[in-house]
């Protein structure tokens, strides 16, 4: 029985393998990528906290754009910088 249940395993990752390479191989000739591409991160410069800056609230243009993790560390800066 034991055996049985070994054979099993073995064909099931065979199986998964292959399955793994031909979907590899398709995805590389259409050029579609299996995972997402990383995003960089900034740092909140109230709380440090990191953000995604496609998402987060920020202040300021250009060079001088900073990104928060939160509408309150955002006006917490602003009060700070408006001295």
């Amino acid at each position: 029985m034991a055996r049985w249940i070994l054979v099993l395993v073995l064909i099931w990752l065979v199986a998964r393998s292959i399955r793994r390479i031909i979907f590899g191989i398709a995805e590389g000739i259409h050029g579609i990528e299996s995972k997402p591409t990383t995003m960089p991160l900034v740092r909140d410069p109230v709380c440090g906290t990191f953000v995604a800056p496609a998402t987060a609230p920020s202040f300021g243009t250009g060079a001088q754009m900073r990104f928060f993790c939160s509408e309150n560390c955002r006006r917490i800066y602003q009060a700070k910088n408006a001295r």
